[in-house]
């Protein structure tokens, strides 16, 4: 028996209406998943016994993960560091791997490189040329890195936070365009969105802190999708807001069925992928799934809940898509990969 928990919200409603803005001036659209639970007849499950690490090793805190052209699935990690209860980060470099590949396929280890590097992991991408993104909020910077783990392009000023354009303060993630051009997430100090060219060149920004359209409260994961649409996890604020290509407000993911969005992602089919990492309450159970949703914003199921069981989640924190359409999220607490697939119908 499974410990997956797949849901499908069956009888959908939505708000599609436009309503005013609270503050920026366009109109929202809201997507809201309601209705009640019912078994998908055919869902995601968990593949049981993926990955498979070498004898006596374990992950720290899974912060970010993404996959290559080659079926190598890589993950971003922590080692033996922890995010502090004080939010006062340790800038000094962890001298064990923090990036580590897998085989989609088998689970085993393929590679791994990052010793001595980093402070603070927190993003990961990989591009359609097999480059490495990272994002260090410790360091408060950018990284371009070959598939082998060479640099090729840093951005921000080592452990330097700011506001400008050359500075990030504490930046959550970053989702490459097909010419090369890049957004970055500066989250947790900033609220803001950033596009550069493929060179580095920073080009405009969007964002501040708050709750109307086009604002963010933690915005924590980014991903493109059709058209050039920017897709943002705006965790405090609940929600996925969607954008075009130049930052302008299209419409908004929020609902119950979506709870508190950490990372999104969009698979080849438009079928979107959001992380839900939960409340992180101080006492009492919490709430944590891969939510699975329609290109139109309707969610079709629910993946698993809080727990540490195969198929479960502490904080699902990062995820990403496939292009067979498996499905890998990172779990931040529980320091661990898991693989999601289709079942077959």
């Amino acid at each position: 028996m499974r410990d997956w928990m797949p849901l499908l919200y069956g009888s959908l409603l939505a708000a599609c209406g436009l309503m005013d803005a609270i503050s920026s001036g366009h109109a929202t659209k809201t997507v809201q998943a309601q209705g009640r639970p019912r078994l998908p007849p055919g869902g995601y499950h968990v593949a049981h016994g993926w990955p498979v690490l070498p004898e006596g090793e374990t992950l720290g805190e899974v912060t970010g993960v993404g996959v290559d052209t080659h079926g190598n699935v890589f993950v971003f990690h922590r080692a033996e560091r922890s995010w502090p209860d004080s939010d006062v980060l340790d800038t000094t470099p962890i001298p064990n791997p923090t990036v580590v590949a897998f085989d989609a396929h088998t689970g085993a280890m393929t590679s791994r490189w990052g010793a001595n590097r980093f402070a603070m992991p927190h993003g990961l991408t990989v591009d359609k040329d097999d480059n490495v993104w990272l994002t260090d909020c410790a360091l408060h910077q950018v990284y371009k890195f070959s598939h082998d783990g060479r640099p090729l392009l840093t951005l921000g000023e080592r452990a330097v936070p700011g506001d400008d354009s050359s500075h990030f303060n504490l930046p959550t993630d970053i989702a490459v365009a097909a010419d090369g051009s890049f957004y970055v997430t500066d989250g947790y100090g900033n609220n803001r969105v950033l596009k550069f060219s493929a060179d580095g060149r920073f080009l405009f920004q969007w964002g501040a802190k708050g709750t109307g359209p086009g604002q963010f409260d933690l915005p924590h994961g980014i991903t493109l999708g059709a058209a050039g649409r920017v897709y943002v996890a705006d965790r405090g604020n609940a929600r996925v807001q969607v954008f075009d290509a130049t930052g302008k407000y299209l419409s908004q993911w929020h609902g119950p069925a979506f709870g508190r969005p950490y990372d999104v992602a969009i698979g080849k089919d438009g079928v979107a992928f959001v992380a839900d990492g939960g409340d992180q309450p101080l006492t009492g159970p919490d709430r944590s799934a891969l939510v699975v949703v329609r290109p139109d914003g309707f969610v079709l199921e629910r993946v698993g809940r809080f727990g540490n069981y195969d198929g479960q989640f502490a904080i699902a924190h990062d995820l990403a898509v496939s292009a067979d359409g498996a499905v890998y999220v990172g779990d931040i607490t529980g320091r661990r990969i898991q693989k999601f697939v289709r079942d077959a119908r």
